[in-house]
């Protein structure tokens, strides 16, 4: 080893130990022991990893595996964030943007994850010892109540500890605004500079029982199941059999009372995925878009003899669903299809000329016909849903009925402005009931979506690389867009540098899209065309990974 390296070495080894002192947690000391020690004996990779920076604050708050070190998630990031958060929320009422910040305070909840509850209690603790009111939901509570319960409560801001339908050993931290949205820019980027301000081996908490902490009990959880009947647009349609699963997260209990306070029957539910569960042992990935996640499901979905099967995501905020086939089988549908059968509902049970719907770039086009043929207005916003609420909070003037993203969020209430997929569950299965007071299923809407606006097909594909690699091949389809992708000729390139991403239309009206991942370390590619084989999607979506750098 050069004297160079023994030196950067020696530096890491320093900074490791003092975390190491500072570190809260006894088995994130007994981890961090173990690089240390490997690190002494010549192997630095997995200390150097750990240390190779600060986990960045983004519009996605933080996500990363639960260990010991600054680029992980773990108590002492937890609180150098709040402590961040906390800055920015006096530094605004400070300049007038935000009035009585500290007074209005701040709502905090937390899933099952791993260290979940640990992460709340420190970020109330340490709002507190900066002056600010914080307010604790009681045990797991879903992302949905969290969010709703900022308006309810005219909080400042919230916050919500939760990696949603990341892997089992992630967590996260995500930041909602007094509107119940998560943060856009440049709000993500000035609470980062405020994180940067604070040593997070020395940011001071108050004593768990301060007076400026509130500890709630199930109320605002009663209010939100009051809220939901709300969302309902045909009262007069009786429930149908509907599976549904709670994916080993937290959103299950409330689903249940939700169903009964809308007016449903209780769904068959999932018993092996009801209860939350951290380590998620039935699934290898928790999220409803994945192949294979919902297999339980849909076979729960076939013994209850199901018009249409839920899932929520682990903290409730996504919905996914299936819907039986005519042979029997079950089948998952896209997130556009879901947002389709919300859009035909909504638009045929509303009225008025100041209604509008919102979608992402990366969702489907038909959203806009849909909306046009009804007279009601649509925009198209950058990717994630923190987008769509911002358009909702800019058009005062309008209703915004539905909003929604491929990536299976949707919000069907008109607050919070964030994706509910407790609501959603609940609007599905009025959907659900409709139909078959109609006579028909719920394949039979798609048919009838396509035979007025044309067979609208959808592709996805992701290309796992690290984040750098990533925004880097985005950034070079981008100086030099192609001239053909699979033998079909480009004809037009768009670019939207706010939302890294790429549009490209082909011979035929077939539209490619490309961007990085905001919350893991893969770039995504979406496809959609208009009356195309889905396999010609598939094959072009894999000329364009086959670019790869």
């Amino acid at each position: 080893m050069g004297d160079s390296e023994a030196s950067s070495t020696d530096r890491l080894l320093i900074t490791a130990r003092a975390w190491l002192a500072a570190e809260p947690d006894a088995d994130l000391r007994d981890e961090l022991g173990a690089a240390i020690i490997a690190a002494e004996r010549g192997d630095a990779a997995d200390l150097a990893d750990r240390f190779a920076g600060r986990l960045q604050f983004g519009t996605a708050g933080l996500r990363a595996a639960v260990a010991a070190g600054p680029m992980r998630m773990n108590r002492l990031v937890v609180r150098q964030a709040a402590a961040g958060l906390g800055q920015w929320l006096l530094d605004r009422e400070a300049d007038g943007t935000i009035a009585d910040a500290a007074q209005r305070g701040v709502v905090v909840a937390n899933d099952a994850r791993r260290k979940s509850d640990l992460f709340a209690e420190d970020t109330a603790r340490v709002l507190a010892a900066m002056g600010i009111r914080a307010m604790l939901h009681p045990g797991v509570q879903p992302t949905p109540v969290l969010a709703w319960s900022i308006t309810g409560l005219d909080a400042a801001a919230g916050v919500v500890v939760t990696a949603s339908h990341n892997p089992p050993a992630d967590n996260g931290y995500k930041v909602y605004l007094e509107t119940g949205s998560q943060i856009v820019s440049p709000v993500d980027t000035e609470i980062s500079a405020c994180i940067e301000r604070f040593d997070p081996l020395t940011v001071e908490l108050a004593a768990a029982d301060d007076v400026l902490i509130e500890r709630f009990d199930e109320t605002w959880v009663d209010r939100y199941v009051e809220f939901v009947p709300s969302v309902r647009l045909r009262p007069d349609a009786t429930g149908v059999p509907v599976a549904y699963t709670a994916m080993h997260g937290v959103g299950g209990a409330v689903v249940l009372r939700a169903f009964e306070a809308a007016g449903f029957d209780p769904p068959f539910v999932v018993a092996e995925q009801q209860e939350p569960d951290g380590t998620f042992p039935t699934v290898s990935f928790p999220n409803p878009e994945e192949p294979g996640a919902m297999d339980l499901l849909m076979e729960a979905a076939r013994s209850c003899d199901a018009v249409v099967a839920l899932a929520n995501d682990p903290d409730a905020d996504r919905l996914g669903a299936a819907i039986p086939q005519v042979d029997g089988s079950w089948r998952r549908l896209s997130g556009d299809e879901i947002g389709w059968l919300f859009a035909d509902h909504i638009l045929a049970n509303t009225s008025g000329d100041d209604r509008l719907v919102v979608t992402t770039l990366v969702s489907s086009s038909l959203l806009a016909k849909m909306a046009a043929a009804a007279g009601v207005h649509s925009e198209e916003t950058f990717t994630g849903f923190k987008w769509i609420g911002k358009i909702a909070t800019e058009r005062p003037d309008q209703r915004l009925v539905l909003g929604y993203e491929q990536a299976l969020g949707y919000l069907v209430a008109q607050r919070p402005l964030d994706k509910d997929g407790i609501t959603a569950a609940v609007m599905m299965a009025e959907i659900a009931a409709v139909a078959v007071a109609d006579g028909v299923t719920l394949q039979d809407r798609l048919d009838a979506i396509a035979d007025r606006f044309g067979r609208y097909v959808t592709a996805e594909l992701s290309v796992k690389m690290p984040p750098a690699d990533g925004a880097a091949w985005v950034e070079s389809i981008e100086a030099g867009p192609p001239d053909e992708v699979g033998g079909r000729a480009v004809q037009s390139v768009s670019t939207y540098p706010e939302a890294n991403l790429v549009r490209l239309v082909l011979d035929g009206g077939v539209r490619l899209q490309i961007r990085p991942s905001g919350t893991e370390p893969k770039v995504k590619l979406y496809a959609e065309a208009v009356d195309l084989d889905p396999a010609i999607l598939h094959d072009l979506l894999a000329a364009l990974a086959a670019t790869t750098p």
